[in-house]
């Protein structure tokens, strides 16, 4: 799970006070996007708004909230307007927009909720008053609540980013949605190599779908990004998960290794796929699978050898490192071809 999400579900069920820090907006070149958040509180930092001079005022903009036990506004919600140059001397040169809330005045389940649909990969918009210090609302990916009895603005543009809204009173909101990562891996193998890459993958922008027969090979820790499936009919996840998916090979067994292979081709909506092994394994799968079926144009579309060009360790952690930043590059190709079909905004700041 992202950082500050993880860090305020624990937090919020530890009663630990906390301020929640999410860039609003952004006008001009600034270190992190719309949305970017961190979490503070009296002895520690989750996340980042993008380091620097910035984050810095924002920690001690925080620590100020956290020491400020009166009932004013300003101890409970903040909007500060920051400009990167002149007053804080970094080179981005534009002007960013910090919300500031104190997360402890919030419902703790409210903290929970959002923490299990992200997991479930739902996406959700949290509504936060900017003029009044009650809690948060949630809302499901069509702007309905998800909790009962909580006033909000409605969301007319379900496509936006992270912006500050007003409703029909002229009060400020903090619309922000909180949308799981695309990227979703469905890995099969839980060996050495398997272990190692979701690793890698523990803190990186995606979803893993980890897939084996054996249960006991299974860490008993796992990263909050990371779901086991522990069954003896693998072939059926991958008839299960979602469109565009991305699917890794690397079990124990060559004849698993092609059943799933078969499995994963014959899917015509399956994203990136990558198979463990040499080009004598490519060259022998791919004599088998032309035989039951998978057209020559299908397998051109599997990923075998593995990992980016020119590494060529064979140590888990070496190979972990080159799947990674292979799937980064497929990963970060689909977003900026998936934005490059969506209609193109202006930034909006009015209300800010």
């Amino acid at each position: 799970m992202i950082n500050w999400l993880a860090a305020l579900d624990k937090l919020t069920r530890e009663a630990t006070p906390a301020v929640l820090v999410t860039v609003a907006a952004v006008q001009g070149s600034g270190p992190r996007e719309p949305g970017a958040k961190m979490v503070v509180t009296r002895d520690a930092q989750f996340d980042t708004i993008g380091g620097g001079h910035l984050e810095m005022r924002a920690w001690e903009v925080a620590r100020e909230m956290l020491g400020d036990a009166s009932d004013q506004l300003a101890a409970h919600r903040r909007l500060e307007r920051f400009p990167l140059g002149p007053s804080l001397g970094q080179c981005c040169g534009g002007v960013v927009h910090l919300a500031f809330e104190r997360v402890m005045d919030s419902s703790p389940a409210c903290g929970r909720l959002l923490a299990d649909r992200w997991r479930d990969r739902q996406d959700s918009w949290r509504m936060v008053s900017l003029d009044e210090p009650q809690p948060p609302v949630l809302l499901d990916a069509g702007g309905e609540s998800l909790i009962d009895g909580m006033p909000h603005p409605p969301l007319t543009d379900l496509t936006r980013g992270c912006h500050v809204m007003q409703d029909g009173n002229g009060k400020r909101w903090l619309a922000d949605p909180c949308r799981p990562f695309r990227p979703h891996l469905v890995l099969f193998g839980a060996g050495h190599v398997g272990a190692a890459i979701v690793r890698a993958l523990a803190e990186l922008p995606c979803h893993v779908t980890w897939v084996d027969e054996r249960d006991d090979m299974f860490p008993a820790e796992l990263p909050a990004n990371v779901k086991v499936e522990a069954t003896d009919i693998p072939e059926a996840v991958v008839d299960a998960v979602p469109a565009g998916s991305s699917f890794l090979v690397l079990t124990h067994s060559h004849a698993l290794d092609q059943r799933l292979s078969e499995a994963i081709l014959r899917r015509s909506d399956a994203g990136w796929f990558g198979l463990i092994g040499s080009k004598t394994k490519r060259m022998q799968f791919e004599h088998r699978l032309l035989e039951r079926g998978i057209p020559a144009q299908r397998l051109a579309d599997m990923v075998c050898p593995i990992g980016v060009p020119g590494i060529t360790g064979k140590q888990p952690a070496v190979i972990a490192a080159a799947v990674c930043a292979q799937l980064l590059q497929v990963w970060e190709a689909e977003e900026r071809n998936e934005l490059q079909r969506q209609p193109t905004r202006e930034a909006e700041t009015e209300a800010v």
